[in-house]
């Protein structure tokens, strides 16, 4: 159904100006490699210039970590709101590289989940990154995580030995921060011109610069760089993808990875919604717009540099928990310079960074940000015009007449099962987690949000001798972020050892081959009635237009058990013994009742 991506991008359409952020400079780690005292590294210590760090060593993993190295100065007092700058010189004495650091500020979601605010490890200075290198390793390919969150929540301590390890140490794997909520995402005209719009964006781009000066200090190669991310770090993916108008090439990465990526809708950087929350937040944090705005002597963006971190903290809090139900209250915006377009429309003019996809989405994303008391079509138009304000009533017919209800029932307690994907009912309707009008709104959210993103960027890298592989996860009940411990671990009990294997091993033959394919004995796993069976997963198709085919990663066998899911509801799961893996090659547009509309 190729005639909806217009009609979708143009829904999903935002006004987008003239970016006053600054373009980062292409080496600003050259004055301090010149400060160097040894050349990289000696053992488990590795000079960066501006700091000497000490290492940790794990015989039984045989990786080597460094956790909590910095990567910028802490962007405080008058470095809020403006580009990260490279880090002071601190060589009085070796640090020690063997526990995390601050995680950046959190802000929630509104959908009242908890996150962990604890303040005890949330500081404003948090741009820190963690090294897992395998001893004694020499010019090998490197995967840089980036974390989600909805770009309000999440840190970079997601440990990356699981994957390295079963990719026989075959690779470096580097995890970033980046200032969140409105530390890294409040924008208006007064931000912009006073500082920088989209800074956490503009963090991620300087960790990325940093892999690029210092990655080979610990055995990485600079030029087979692989970026990767699940949610918002999937949705961050596809924006450094897009960085400055797709004009990087390879110059910080080769290959991406975008797992279930995150794009709400994106504003321009002065449009009123940003603006909004730019005003709330000064309000929240004591900067009142009636006596600051206009001021001589002082402006509302003067009035919040000047401000403690707990007032500004307990303000992005709070702007963030109070809006639309799924939402956080601050978030990337179109700029003009880094973010030159929106996704829709730059992606489908195939103007993108790197040489290789690898994207994947969830069979059901949207729930856990839905209302989960959608019954009525009255109630699903409620829903939709409060997500999408700027939809006219034009809009949201159109919206309507391409996600059709049906006569599934609307009833809470009626029986719900995992749609097959090729026969019977699809997700358009029904799935475990919702019936009727709820699976309806689910739906919508999830391919407008997640699903559609996945699709948009395959297809940019289908020509001009790029490449894309594209899948979907399915294990039942395969609600967003349920992928992550399947390529990060750790196992979950719906998640066989043969799943895990495989999923960590695609990814690694991605990261290190540039091809997800992956061996039959690891695609069917040890469980199997025949390990040399034909799998799909071993003779992975690139994504094309014309043949456009993704390998569909699910399980079949094992025990069913019962575990809550969104909105109250009991689904079933699948448990070993028994759990066999079940991939298969299938038509990406045709899946699920064409539900993915193009």
């Amino acid at each position: 159904m190729n005639w909806f991506l217009p009609v979708l991008s143009a829904l999903l359409l935002a006004a987008a100006g003239v970016n006053g952020a600054t373009i980062p400079h292409s080496k600003p780690f050259e004055e301090l490699l010149n400060k160097r005292q040894s050349n990289g590294a000696t053992g488990l210590q590795v000079d960066l210039g501006y700091q000497v760090y000490q290492g940790v060593a794990n015989s039984t993993t045989g990786l080597n970590t460094f956790k909590g190295i910095r990567f910028a100065s802490p962007p405080t007092g008058s470095l809020r709101w403006q580009a990260p700058q490279p880090p002071m010189m601190n060589r009085s004495a070796v640090a020690q590289a063997n526990t995390y650091q601050s995680s950046c500020p959190q802000s929630p979601d509104s959908s009242g989940k908890p996150i962990n605010t604890t303040l005890d490890f949330a500081s404003e200075d948090c741009l820190f990154l963690n090294v897992y290198a395998p001893a004694n390793a020499s010019n090998l390919p490197v995967l840089v995580w980036i974390h989600g969150g909805g770009y309000g929540a999440g840190n970079g301590r997601e440990d990356l030995t699981a994957i390295i390890k079963a990719n026989n140490n075959s690779f470096v794997g580097v995890a970033i921060q980046y200032r969140l909520g409105a530390f890294g995402f409040l924008s208006s005209d007064e931000v912009y011109r006073n500082g920088v719009v989209n800074a956490g964006l503009l963090d991620q781009h300087f960790a990325l610069q940093w892999v690029q000066a210092y990655i080979g200090m610990f055995g990485g190669n600079a030029s087979q760089v692989t970026i990767s991310g699940e949610s918002a770090g999937g949705g961050s993916v596809m924006l450094q993808d897009m960085a400055f108008g797709g004009s990087m090439g390879t110059s910080l990465f080769v290959n991406t990875i975008a797992a279930s990526p995150y794009l709400p809708m994106q504003y321009g950087y002065k449009d009123w919604i940003p603006s909004q929350s730019y005003y709330a937040f000064a309000i929240e944090a004591g900067c009142i717009p009636s006596t600051a705005y206009g001021s001589s002597s002082q402006t509302i963006f003067q009035c919040l540099v000047g401000k403690n971190t707990t007032d500004l903290q307990n303000a992005s809090f709070n702007v963030s928990a109070s809006g639309t139900f799924g939402t956080w209250g601050f978030l990337p915006v179109t700029d003009g310079v880094f973010v030159q377009d929106l996704p829709s429309q730059q992606l489908l003019r195939k103007k993108v960074n790197g040489q290789r996809m690898l994207a994947g989405n969830n069979v059901n994303e949207g729930s856990p940000f839905t209302p989960q008391n959608i019954t009525t079509e009255a109630e699903l138009l409620a829903w939709l015009t409060l997500t999408f304000p700027l939809f006219t009533n034009d809009d949201i017919a159109k919206v309507l007449l391409y996600y059709p209800s049906s006569n599934a029932s609307d009833d809470p307690t009626a029986v719900e099962y995992a749609t097959l994907g090729y026969s019977g009912a699809s997700a358009l309707n029904e799935s475990q987690v919702g019936t009727g009008q709820q699976q309806r709104a689910d739906n919508i959210y999830a391919e407008t949000t997640f699903v559609c993103p996945s699709y948009w960027m395959v297809e940019a890298y289908t020509d001009k001798g790029r490449s894309s592989y594209k899948y979907q996860y399915s294990v039942p009940v395969s609600t967003h972020g349920q992928d992550v411990t399947g390529y990060f671990g750790p196992a979950t009990p719906n998640q066989g050892p043969d799943f895990e294997l495989a999923f960590m091993t695609i990814w690694g033959n991605f990261i290190t081959k540039n091809n997800p394919s992956i061996s039959t004995a690891i695609a069917n796993g040890a469980s199997s009635n025949n390990t040399s069976a034909t799998n799909a997963a071993t003779n992975w198709p690139p994504f094309s237009i014309f043949a456009p085919y993704q390998i569909n990663l699910n399980e079949t066998g094992g025990v069913p058990f019962s575990v809550p899911s969104t909105g109250g509801r009991n689904v079933t799961e699948f448990m070993n013994p028994g759990l066999r893996n079940d991939f298969s090659l299938v038509n990406a547009y045709t899946w699920e009742a064409e539900y993915v509309f193009l």
